[in-house]
């Protein structure tokens, strides 16, 4: 069973649609249990930073998430769930993210372009993945975004974004994959994506 983290922000719904477009059962689910025996989990995030940190361990799920993580099987963050992966952002000083992955969430820069960053942007591939098969070269997604994540270690960068700057669209360690695009909002390359999760072997 793939589970959607339900933790009170998110497009959990749209994100929960597209899986069924792709001819997956995935369960929307606030329940530790659930979340801890899940085949797949998907991790959504809407809004700042901090409020999301809030409403995870509020809910009692941050430990879980973390544990899900390290356990092996597969793991997608997407939007604001990507970026709580992280150790801290720049949107909320002093509220520690979950440490999955090493690194801070900056704002994107200031240089003349609209912040938040909202619609279609080009993907510049920059490492191989099963999450991205299918899809062709400079492929477009859909943004909506202010920051987005410096990790430390810049191997783990999947795809790339220019906006201003060389933005961070998708990261891979493992058995973990995450998103700064909506691939539930991305049309044919983002259930492509959600497809390639579904089937994605570890």
């Amino acid at each position: 069973m793939i589970v959607i983290v339900d933790y009170g922000v998110g497009n959990l719904h749209s994100v929960a649609k597209a899986m069924e477009k792709v001819g997956a059962k995935a369960a929307v689910s606030s329940d530790a249990a659930a979340v801890a025996a899940a085949d797949r989990l998907i991790l959504p995030g809407v809004g700042s930073f901090g409020h999301c940190m809030k409403n995870l361990s509020e809910c009692g799920l941050a430990e879980t998430v973390k544990d899900y993580a390290r356990s092996g099987r597969p793991f997608l963050g997407i939007c604001v769930g990507m970026q709580i992966l992280f150790d801290g952002s720049e949107e909320s000083p002093g509220v520690p993210g979950l440490g999955i992955l090493p690194g801070m969430v900056r704002r994107l820069p200031d240089r003349g372009l609209k912040i938040p960053q909202i619609g279609w942007n080009c993907l510049d591939f920059r490492a191989e993945t099963p999450l991205f098969c299918g899809l062709p070269a400079k492929e477009y997604v859909y943004f909506v975004h202010s920051y987005h994540a410096e990790p430390l270690d810049r191997g783990i960068i999947a795809a790339s974004a220019e906006y201003g700057a060389t933005v961070t669209a998708a990261v891979v360690r493992g058995n973990i994959w995450a998103t700064q695009f909506h691939p539930e909002k991305s049309g044919e390359a983002g259930l492509t994506i959600l497809s390639n999760f579904k089937d994605v072997k570890i």
